[in-house]
């Protein structure tokens, strides 16, 4: 008797134990994850934080509207309705099933096992259920989407620009969600098993079978009680272990859009499509020649640079934009020069852009300031070839589901070829001379300006 005493104490206190360790561990894995994912999205602000200084203070409530309708309704994407519902399905998905990581969390901190269960009882089951249909979703609309990206190789997701690293990150996107949603099935069918066996701490809160992963039981009913929980154990590390990954993946990858998505739709500009950002320099140039006696009699202050050579000379804006691209080719598949045989692709530029952002900020981290490595994003990431394909008629904004515009990164570039490299096609230089010489894009005499209406 004393004997049986003494072993049911003492396996107890090696589940203590066991249990200590486990709690100790776990705070150290969601530490370091937090203290990584914070470090590399100071990293991306900093980056952010290189471009050039825009007001979009104002219009508060339109800016809460586009936060509501962009961000978190989507509205765009719903130009196509069916693949807008299967992304919505992983959106929510990733959203609400991703509330059960709080339990989780709180569980691997205090060491409980389903500690949410105790106070909302059938509510919890109910939850649960909504979250494993959420996960079946999931998991077949990311079969889906890697056989529209794999398989059928829909254009859109084809592109040069998607070659290489692009297509794997969208693709383990894909597959490690498939993988996390696996996991979370798997602990649920084995955790319920575990609770009709009467194994403890599981039997503590009873939740009976839930709707996908009851299914999944008969894999696992074979099982003894001991290899059941090594299973569970198992799965449940590897899903929160998964999670917290993924976090960390985030900065590194076109998914950095889930957050970035709201700022940016927040800062999306409110102006009118067809409305272009002048410079006033440039604005009071022409009005001084068109009427000499408004200009001022001392000298005027010289302007450093037109438009942008490198992503230093954008705005913080533009560079949020670049790291708020989703891939999704939605602009590049609306781009009338795109379609047309040319090689702009609006959904490059951002990559560009990006890519250039992150050269120069691995630059500034090395040399504590930015060293001149004889590269600029103009030529050496995107071509004027490119640039001069642009129309700016704005497809590319209005087809962006998260309010970016590669456009105004085009007009800018092209802003600095133009102004400061003196660098046009022949046709565009005849237009600028008659401008400049004539007020107008004809070689008619200002004065004759109004002959037109006789």
């Amino acid at each position: 008797m004393l004997s049986q005493i003494l072993e049911r104490n003492l396996a107890n206190s090696n589940h203590r134990i066991m249990e200590l360790i486990q709690q100790i561990l776990f705070v150290l894995l969601l530490t370091t994850a937090i203290w990584l994912f914070s470090m590399q999205i100071t990293r991306i602000r900093k980056n952010i934080a290189l471009g050039q200084p825009e007001d979009f203070s104002g219009n508060t409530a339109q800016r809460w509207k586009n936060v509501f309708l962009l961000a978190l309704g989507q509205k765009k994407m719903f130009a196509k309705p069916l693949v807008a519902f299967m992304h919505l399905i992983i959106y929510v998905g990733f959203i609400v099933i991703n509330i059960e990581v709080a339990e989780i969390v709180t569980d691997g901190v205090l060491g409980t096992h389903r500690i949410f269960q105790g106070f909302l009882g059938s509510l919890y089951v109910f939850l649960i259920n909504c979250f494993e249909w959420l996960a079946i979703g999931v998991v077949l609309v990311c079969v889906v989407f890697l056989a529209r990206r794999n398989q059928l190789k829909l254009k859109r997701l084809n592109q040069t620009e998607l070659l290489g690293w692009p297509k794997t990150d969208a693709n383990l996107i894909l597959i490690i969600e498939i993988v996390l949603m696996s996991l979370f099935l798997t602990m649920n069918a084995v955790d319920t098993l575990l609770q009709q066996n009467g194994v403890q701490p599981y039997a503590t809160h009873l939740t009976g079978n839930f709707a996908i992963s009851g299914l999944m039981q008969p894999l696992f009913s074979g099982m003894n009680a001991n290899t059941l929980i090594i299973v569970e154990r198992i799965t449940w590390w590897l899903h929160i272990a998964g999670i917290l990954a993924f976090l960390n993946y985030l900065p590194f990858s076109k998914h950095l859009h889930i957050i970035l998505a709201f700022p940016n739709a927040y800062y999306a500009r409110l102006e009118p499509l067809g409305s272009m950002t002048n410079m006033p320099e440039i604005q009071q140039e022409v009005l001084y020649a068109m009427q000499p006696e408004l200009a001022p009699t001392e000298a005027l202050p010289v302007t450093k640079k037109f438009g942008a050579k490198d992503i230093m000379d954008l705005s913080w804006k533009n560079l949020a934009d670049a790291y708020s691209c989703t891939e999704c080719g939605r602009c590049t598949e609306s781009c009338p020069a795109n379609i047309t045989g040319k090689k702009l692709s609006p959904r490059k530029i951002m990559m560009d852009t990006r890519d250039r952002m992150e050269v120069v900020g691995l630059n500034i981290q090395k040399n504590g300031s930015f060293v001149d490595d004889g590269k600029s994003l103009l030529h050496d990431f995107i071509t004027p070839e490119e640039l001069r394909a642009c129309t700016t008629c704005n497809a590319c904004v209005d087809a962006c589901p998260v309010s970016i515009s590669p456009m105004d990164i085009i007009i800018q570039l092209r802003r600095y070829q133009v102004m400061e490299e003196s660098s046009a096609p022949q046709e565009w230089t005849g237009m600028f001379n008659n401008i400049e010489n004539n007020f107008a894009p004809w070689k008619f005499s200002p004065d004759d300006r109004d002959k037109w209406i006789q």
